[in-house]
């Protein structure tokens, strides 16, 4: 896909203006917040509403730079994938692409800021006491394992499911949010199978440090919907537990 989508539902009078093509937002100068050799992510605040810029100039790294889709595409995809499903996500407000002759040129996606929220690796790098609370925590336990399992129903793996990737607000009926998904595909049958162990394993690898081992057992349960483990899921969860031994 090449060319620009915007939602003027999300972006309008300055926004709409500053947003209205891909050459426009390259010129846009916000907060910086972080950048690397192919992409850079800015915040911009219109009108009471903070948006996050990411620009991407090149397609990836190592064989992204020039085979399979785009980073940016990915991400605004996948993005997009979550909101068909019923994933809560952050709202995609624009995105496109151009070439360069055959190639990539540049990219770029925009999404709308969500308040006071923070990522899960935040609360437990600063021992947030929220994580020791037990149905602020099953309350978010439950929704990431519904987020997941919507996922792999679809046959889809998110390859980087990580704490940090994951926002939940500061209400008292905690909502959670599902972000940054540029490396989630679609895999078929035993590609999924060790791709859905790798990313229960990436949840719990903050999770064996910050939860009780009952509650990293509720939340298996809660992501296969069952009250008991089979021998299926102790097979299972043994892979999960090995998944990154020697590898911290």
């Amino acid at each position: 896909m090449t060319g620009w989508v915007l939602n003027t539902d999300l972006a309008e009078g300055e926004a709409a203006s500053l947003f209205a093509d891909l050459p426009s937002v390259f010129e846009l100068q916000g907060e910086p917040v972080t950048a690397d050799d192919i992409s850079d992510v800015q915040r911009l605040c219109l009108q009471g509403r903070c948006y996050y810029i990411k620009r991407y100039v090149a397609a990836g790294k190592n064989l992204r730079r020039w085979i399979g889709r785009p980073r940016v595409r990915a991400e605004w995809e996948n993005l997009l994938k979550f909101q068909r499903w019923g994933i809560p996500t952050v709202p995609v407000v624009a995105y496109g692409m151009e070439r360069d002759g055959l190639g990539f040129g540049r990219g770029a996606l925009i999404t709308l800021g969500i308040d006071d929220t923070d990522d899960l690796a935040q609360l437990a790098r600063r021992q947030d006491p929220r994580l020791r609370e037990w149905r602020w925590l099953a309350a978010v336990m439950a929704q990431v394992a519904d987020a997941t399992r919507i996922m792999h129903e679809h046959g889809f793996a998110h390859n980087d499911l990580k704490w940090r990737n994951i926002l939940v607000d500061r209400q008292t009926a905690p909502q959670v949010y599902f972000i940054d998904c540029p490396a989630g595909s679609r895999w078929p049958g035993p590609l999924l199978r060790y791709r859905i162990i790798k990313d229960l394993a990436c949840l719990d690898k903050v999770g064996k440090y910050q939860l009780r081992r009952t509650d990293r057992l509720r939340f298996y349960l809660a992501y296969t919907r069952r009250r008991h483990l089979d021998a299926a899921d102790k097979k299972r969860i043994r892979a999960i537990l090995a998944f990154f031994e020697g590898r911290e």
